[in-house]
C-alpha cells in the first residue's frame, strides 16, 4: 500500500485507499468495499486481465494487460485481432508471478510501472475515460483498494508511455468479433488435435493429458485440491491432499531409518558465507542457486548470511567437534526440514520449486566398506518409496562422474520416467562423499586408527549424505493421472475409500432416505474399524453424479455405492478409480473384500506402470538410432564408454538433431540418466569388441540417456 500511494502522490495525484478482508472473486471484493463505512458510496471496479499471446516455444512472450470495468465483456480474439496477435489465452499463475510478482487476485493497473510497461502491450477499455464515479483499483494487494477518479488512472498509465511504447486505448465493446476458422477440408492430424476435452464444464481437468501435458499437470494439481499458489514466485503451499502423502511418506522411511540406527536431528537453515566457502567445489553446484539474507530490518549485515540449499557445511563442523575417537562412530544423523535453491527456470509445482520439503541423511563411518553398504541399504529404501508406496517403477543405478553430486566420491540413484512425454525423472538420491568433507583442509573430520596397535595413525572418517523430497509425489500425479484427474495408490492415500449414498431422488421418502445414509454411515464405521481409510459423503446439498466426479478427480482409490436396490441386496457397488471396473460386494465380510480390493489396486496399478517403462528401454547400438529413439518418447540404452568428453558430444549431437519436445523442460538433449546396477537386461558387453556407438571407443557398462526434467 505504502509503495502504491508514493508512487501516485510523485505525480500529484491524492488517491483514497482503505484495507479490507483478502478477496479472491470482484464479487467478494465489491461485498468487502460495501461493507466498509471508509468506502466512497459509489464506485466502479476495475478489472485487470492479462493474456499470453502464442508464440514460438523459444520467444519469450508478451502479456496483453487489459483493464476495464468490472462489467465490461472482454473478447480476447477481437483484442488479438485489432492488435494483430494470434491466440490470445488467460496468463498462468507463474507468468503473473514472473512479469508482476503478483497473483491474480491482487493484480492491478498499478502493477504496470517504469520497469514492466515496454515488456507488455497494455490496453485500457475507451469508456473508461468517461467514468465519473469513483474508480476502484487492487493496493497491489487482494486486502487492500485504492480509488482514483478516471483522469487520474489514465494519467498515471500516460505517464509511463516512451516513444516505441504506448497505451493502446480500445473501445472494447465495439471491436470487430473475428469470424469462426473455416472448417479445414480434412481431419486434422493426430499431432494437432485440440487439447480440449468435449463437454470440459462437466468434467474435472478439462485438457488431454497426451495433448497438453503441462497444463494437464497444473489443473490435475489445483482440481484435487493438493496445492496452492503463493505470492512468491516459485513457492507453493501443499495443502492437506497432497502434504497427507508426505506424510505416509515420512512415516515409512523414518521407521525403517531408525532400524538401521539412524536419529533425527535439526540444524538452522542459515549458514555463513565463511562456512559455506570453506567447500567451493561442492557449493560450486549450488552456487547460482543460493539465496542470501544480506538485511535485518533497515540494517545491512556485516556478512552475508546464506539459506541452506543443503546441509553439508552447516553440520559437517559440528560433525568435527563431536567425532573425536573411532568408538564416536557411525554417527548417522537425519533431518526433516525443506531447503531452498532459487531456481530461475520455469517452477513447476514438486518438480522444480524455489523451496523444498525433504529430508536429508547424514552420516559418517570408520570404513568405505560400511559407507559403500549404507549408500546402498538406503537407495534400496528409495526404490522401495516408489514402488511400494507410489506404485511407481524406478531403476536403480549410479550416476556418471558429470552427473554425480558436487563434491562427492560416487552418486546412486533411482531413475523414473515419465511415458506421456517421454523424459526421465531422477527420483532420489544417496551419495558417497568418500573422505573429501573430512580432510584437513575441509572439516577435518579424523579420529585414530584402530587398527594400528601404536595409536599413533590417525584416518579420515568416510561419509554420506541422502535425501528424498516432495517431488516424489510430481512423479506419482505425472505417472498415474488420467484425463478424470488423479490416481492415487491405496498406501499413500488419506481417503481410501468413499462411500456414497445413490438413488435418492424428489421422490425418495424421508424413511428411504435415512435408511440408505444410515448404511453407508454403519459401513463407514466398520471399514474404520478394520483399518481402512474412509469417508461416508453425505452431503445432502451434492447430487450422486456430482460427488462421483468430485471423488475421482482427487484420487480416491474406490468408492462404494449404496442405493435402495442395494439395500435390499446387502451389498454395495465398487468402483475402481485405477480403471473404472465395477463390482457388487456383499456387506457380509466386506472389510476383507475392501482390503483384497485395495491391495489389488496397489499391485496392477505398479504393474501397468512397470510395463509401460520397460517397454520405452531400448537398446541402442547406432548412433542414427539414438535421436529417433528420444523422439519415440523413449530412453535409449547404450553401450558407453563412461567419459565425459563423450557425454557432452551425445547431449550436444542430439540437442541440434531434435526439436524442443516440452515447454516446462526445453531441453531436446539427451543426458546420461543412470548406470543401471542390473545389466543383466541387455546382451553382455564384450570387453575390447562392443564399441560405444557416440564414439567408437570400447563401452564399458550400459547406460540409460533420455530427455530429463
Amino acid at each position: 500500500m505504502d509503495s502504491v500511494t508514493k508512487s501516485l502522490t510523485s505525480l500529484s495525484l491524492d488517491p483514497t485507499s482503505v484495507h479490507h478482508s483478502s478477496t479472491n472473486s470482484l464479487t467478494a471484493w465489491r461485498d468487502a468495499l460495501t461493507a466498509n463505512p471508509e468506502v466512497p458510496t459509489s464506485f466502479e471496479l476495475i478489472k485487470t486481465l492479462v493474456y499470453k499471446p502464442k508464440t514460438s516455444k523459444t520467444a519469450t512472450p508478451v502479456p496483453v494487460v487489459v483493464i476495464a470495468h468490472e462489467s465490461a465483456s472482454v473478447n480476447s480474439g477481437a483484442i488479438g485481432k485489432k492488435l494483430n496477435l494470434k491466440d490470445l489465452r488467460l496468463a498462468s499463475e507463474d507468468l503473473l508471478k514472473e512479469f508482476f510478482s503478483l497473483d491474480k487476485d491482487s493484480l492491478s493497473p498499478l502493477a504496470i510501472n517504469e520497469a514492466n510497461f515496454s515488456k507488455v502491450v497494455t490496453v485500457v477499455d475507451a469508456s473508461i475515460a468517461t467514468t465519473t464515479a469513483p474508480l476502484a483499483l487492487h493496493a497491489l494487494t487482494s486486502s487492500a483498494t485504492v480509488f482514483l477518479s478516471s483522469s487520474d488512472l489514465l494519467k498515471y498509465l500516460r505517464h509511463l508511455e516512451t516513444e516505441d511504447t504506448k497505451l493502446q486505448e480500445l473501445d472494447l465493446q465495439n471491436l470487430e468479433i473475428p469470424a469462426p476458422a473455416a472448417t479445414p477440408s480434412k481431419a486434422p492430424s493426430k499431432e494437432k488435435e485440440d487439447a480440449k476435452i468435449e463437454g470440459a464444464v462437466k468434467i474435472a481437468i478439462g485438457v488431454k493429458k497426451e495433448v497438453d501435458f503441462s497444463t494437464w499437470y497444473t489443473n490435475v494439481l489445483l482440481k484435487a485440491d493438493m496445492l496452492d499458489y503463493y505470492n512468491v514466485s516459485g513457492c507453493y503451499i501443499l495443502k492437506p491432499w497432497s502434504y497427507s502423502i508426505w506424510e505416509e511418506i515420512q512415516r515409512w522411511f523414518d521407521g525403517e531409518i531408525k532400524e538401521l540406527g539412524v536419529q533425527n536431528s535439526y540444524f538452522p537453515m542459515f549458514v555463513s558465507a565463511k562456512v559455506l566457502e570453506r567447500e567451493k567445489d561442492h557449493i560450486e553446484g549450488f552456487s547460482p542457486e543460493v539465496a542470501w539474507v544480506t538485511k535485518a530490518g533497515n540494517s545491512d549485515l556485516e556478512e552475508p548470511i546464506a539459506i541452506r540449499p543443503t546441509s553439508e557445511t552447516a553440520m559437517y563442523p559440528y560433525y568435527a567437534k563431536w567425532i573425536k575417537s573411532h568408538r564416536d562412530l557411525p554417527l548417522k544423523l537425519n533431518q526433516w526440514n525443506s531447503v531452498v535453491r532459487w531456481e530461475f527456470k520455469n517452477p513447476q509445482p514438486f518438480l522444480r520449486t524455489r523451496e523444498f520439503l525433504w529430508q536429508e541423511g547424514h552420516t559418517a563411518h570408520l570404513t568405505s566398506d560400511e559407507a559403500d553398504i549404507e549408500v546402498r541399504q538406503i537407495l534400496d529404501l528409495y526404490r522401495r518409496i516408489y514402488e511400494e508406496l507410489l506404485a511407481v517403477p524406478v531403476i536403480p543405478g549410479i550416476k556418471s562422474e558429470k552427473e554425480k553430486f558436487a563434491g562427492g566420491l560416487y552418486t546412486t540413484t533411482v531413475e523414473g520416467f515419465i511415458p506421456t512425454t517421454g523424459r526421465g525423472i531422477q527420483g532420489a538420491t544417496s551419495h558417497c562423499l568418500g573422505q573429501n568433507f573430512s580432510r584437513p583442509e575441509m572439516f577435518n573430520i579424523v579420529v585414530e586408527d584402530p587398527t594400528d596397535p601404536t595409536n599413533q595413525r590417525k584416518t579420515y572418517v568416510w561419509q554420506n549424505s541422502w535425501g528424498i523430497s516432495t517431488r516424489a509425489i510430481g512423479v506419482m500425479v505425472m505417472v498415474h493421472g488420467d484425463n478424470q484427474g488423479l490416481v492415487l495408490p491405496p498406501r499413500v492415500a488419506s481417503i481410501q475409500v468413499v462411500v456414497v449414498p445413490c438413488g435418492i431422488t424428489v421422490n425418495t421418502s424421508s424413511e428411504t432416505r435415512s435408511r440408505i445414509e444410515s448404511a453407508c454411515e454403519e459401513l463407514a464405521k466398520t471399514l474404520k474399524k478394520g483399518g481402512i481409510k474412509v469417508k461416508a459423503d453425505l452431503r445432502d446439498d451434492k447430487t450422486p453424479g456430482y460427488k462421483f466426479n468430485d471423488w475421482e478427480q482427487k484420487g480416491v482409490p474406490l468408492r462404494l455405492e449404496i442405493g435402495p436396490n442395494d439395500l435390499a441386496k446387502q451389498q454395495t457397488l465398487a468402483v475402481r478409480r485405477d480403471n473404472g471396473i465395477k463390482s457388487p460386494i456383499a456387506i457380509e465380510n466386506i472389510t476383507s473384500a475392501v482390503s483384497h480390493l485395495l491391495d489389488s489396486i496397489q499391485s496392477d496399478m505398479f504393474k501397468r506402470a512397470q510395463e509401460s517403462f520397460h517397454s520405452r528401454l531400448k537398446e541402442v547400438t547406432k548412433w542414427e538410432d539414438v535421436v529417433p529413439g528420444l523422439d519415440s518418447k523413449n530412453v535409449v540404452v547404450i553401450p558407453w564408454c563412461e567419459r565425459e568428453a563423450c557425454e557432452d558430444d551425445i547431449k550436444e549431437r542430439s540437442a541440434k538433431a531434435s526439436e524442443p519436445t516440452d515447454e516446462r523442460a526445453p531441453s531436446a538433449g539427451a543426458k546420461s540418466l543412470a548406470i543401471p546396477f542390473d545389466q543383466s537386461r541387455w546382451t553382455a558387453i564384450e570387453p575390447g569388441k562392443t564399441k560405444c556407438p557416440a564414439c567408437g571407443q570400447d563401452a564399458k557398462r550400459w547406460t540409460m540417456f533420455g530427455r530429463s526434467y
